[in-house]
């Protein structure tokens, strides 16, 4: 189960990194807004730290659909989860 864990997270972290790299190489975090309302007055580092969380759940999310999805009907089908 660990070796799953770190084998869907570790990538989904490396490409969190590479995400958050294009998406602030594009905009600016001091000139964020809520769908058109006031600018979020949050400071740099939090934007920067929520954004990877949130690019990491979403290639996390992916990731593991992904290992979830080539599982054959043997491995799915038998008591044993892993």
């Amino acid at each position: 189960m660990t070796r799953l864990a770190v084998q869907i997270l570790w990538p989904a972290f490396l490409m969190a990194g590479v995400f958050e790299m294009l998406l602030f190489a594009v905009v600016d975090p001091g000139q964020l807004q809520w769908f058109g309302g006031p600018v979020i007055d949050w400071p740099k580092q939090a934007v920067y730290s929520v954004t990877f969380v949130l690019c990491w759940g979403t290639t996390s999310t992916a990731s593991a659909l992904t290992v979830l999805l080539l599982r054959g009907s043997g491995v799915i089908n038998r008591n044993d989860p892993f």
